[in-house]
């Protein structure tokens, strides 16, 4: 496999739409109606404007990870590669990337969701380190019943 050239830097507003289509050529991939509107997309990057991450690569965006925090978490949301251009190294160079952005921030733990049905998505998590918790659950709670999610067939 030939050395794939990519550039990451930080996620911008004007990034939404091209992000928004990466998101829906992800098999699988759940996006929710209000959360992942370009409205509400472009609010997120302005509160966490260094943590997101976008991966280029042949002139256009390949990768994006949404990444915030709250102060005292970090999160990552919508952590994905095109499939075209997985297996080298972009995935984790963005994790990494936005890590430190974090750590710049004075954040010391981030978390993730990742779907049980995510196979491919919780095998790289592992393989990057990450510890599954065995000893929490997740809950939440809907605030809006009009902010559903649906998967990318």
């Amino acid at each position: 496999m030939a050395e794939a050239t990519y550039i990451l830097r930080t996620m911008k507003e004007d990034d939404f739409n091209e992000v928004h289509a990466l998101w829906m050529s992800i098999h699988g991939f759940g996006i929710r109606s209000i959360d992942d509107s370009e409205e509400n997309v472009k609010r997120f990057i302005r509160r966490n404007p260094d943590t997101s991450i976008v991966a280029c690569m042949d002139g256009k965006i390949v990768g994006a990870i949404l990444c915030g925090q709250d102060g005292r978490r970090g999160c990552f949301y919508h952590v994905c590669v095109h499939e075209d251009y997985r297996k080298h190294g972009i995935g984790k160079a963005m994790a990494m990337m936005a890590m430190e952005a974090l750590k710049k921030e004075g954040i010391n733990k981030v978390n993730l969701v990742a779907f049980t049905s995510n196979e491919l998505g919780n095998g790289f998590w592992k393989n990057m380190g990450w510890t599954f918790r065995k000893d929490m659950n997740y809950y939440e709670f809907d605030l809006n019943p009009e902010n559903v999610t649906v998967f990318n067939p």
